[in-house]
């Protein structure tokens, strides 16, 4: 049978394409501005910008800066912050924090149903950060960089439309989170590399919990699409099998229940999940850095 290819990549060459792409479309600009939440994703953009703004920095007269926001709510966890503050700090960059509680909560003068429901309480929320970004991009001169990844945004389209999804580029969205976390350990952030990873809109929330599955099997499920995979091919393919299996499993014994059954109720969810990015790419659709990567 046919194998389902995965990417490689060579660090350096891909952290200078990201770079040289964030320095062009930065261009005109003071510099960037982005949510730093403490998570791989965030972490890994703003390493790469920040190694980009100081190379561009060294040749030019003027200069451009990376701020991180760091902008929790009373359902993240207080070692995010935490976190987003060690990674600022590591990297030099200014940040500020911001509780957005009081915003949200103003919501229920507009739209109390929207509070009732934490599925719209949290897109609301990611909304709201989307808001305060472009503001303090447009009060200083600066672009919103973007922190989604290849498997979240454009495999399975696992983001708020006008939330995190509202950016004015995509610095990593051709990279996979297995490629992510790789590329973040080479910055020099191992020891957030394989932070597990949430959204951080609901209470205990993890993408695990809520998906089902990890990003290791949207990234084999997808690639496998775009490689002209047929779905009866897919849902027998003998390296997806294994891994569903493994995962259902883990699942199960984690959270004590099942939130699929079989190999074929994963592959059919990324399915339509995948449809569902498609159109939300198309809806909005930021430019994304071209890098260079080998499938073997």
């Amino acid at each position: 049978m046919r194998r389902i290819k995965l990417a490689r990549m060579n660090p350096e060459q891909v952290a200078n394409e990201i770079g040289d792409f964030i320095i062009n479309y930065t261009f005109g600009s003071k510099g960037g501005v982005m949510g730093l939440s403490g998570g791989v994703d965030s972490t890994t953009v703003a390493a790469l910008t920040k190694k980009a703004f100081d190379r561009y920095n060294q040749h030019n007269k003027n200069q451009l800066e990376l701020v991180g926001y760091m902008l929790p709510s009373g359902v993240n966890n207080k070692e995010d912050t935490k976190d987003g503050v060690y990674v600022a700090n590591k990297l030099g960059i200014r940040y500020e924090i911001q509780n957005i509680d009081a915003i949200v909560n103003s919501y229920k003068t507009t739209n109390p149903k929207t509070l009732e429901n934490n599925f719209h309480k949290g897109n609301l929320m990611s909304e709201v950060r989307a808001s305060i970004l472009h503001r303090k991009a447009a009060t200083e001169g600066k672009s919103v960089i973007g922190t989604g990844n290849k498997d979240e945004d454009f495999g399975i389209g696992y983001y708020t439309l006008f939330g995190d999804g509202a950016v004015h580029m995509s610095p990593i969205g051709n990279l996979p989170k297995r490629l992510v976390r790789e590329m973040a350990a080479y910055l020099g952030f191992t020891e957030l590399a394989n932070r597990i990873p949430t959204a951080g809109l609901e209470p205990d929330q993890t993408d695990f919990k809520d998906l089902g599955y990890s990003y290791d099997v949207v990234e084999l499920i997808t690639e496998g699409i775009n490689q002209g995979f047929e779905y009866n091919q897919l849902i027998n393919h003998e390296q997806v099998i294994p891994l569903v299996n493994k995962e259902l499993e883990a699942y199960e014994k984690m959270y004590e229940t099942r939130k699929f059954n079989s190999v074929e109720d994963v592959v059919n969810d990324i399915y339509n999940r995948h449809d569902l990015a498609n159109i939300k790419a198309n809806i909005i659709n930021p430019p994304i850095a071209e890098i260079t990567l080998e499938y073997r």
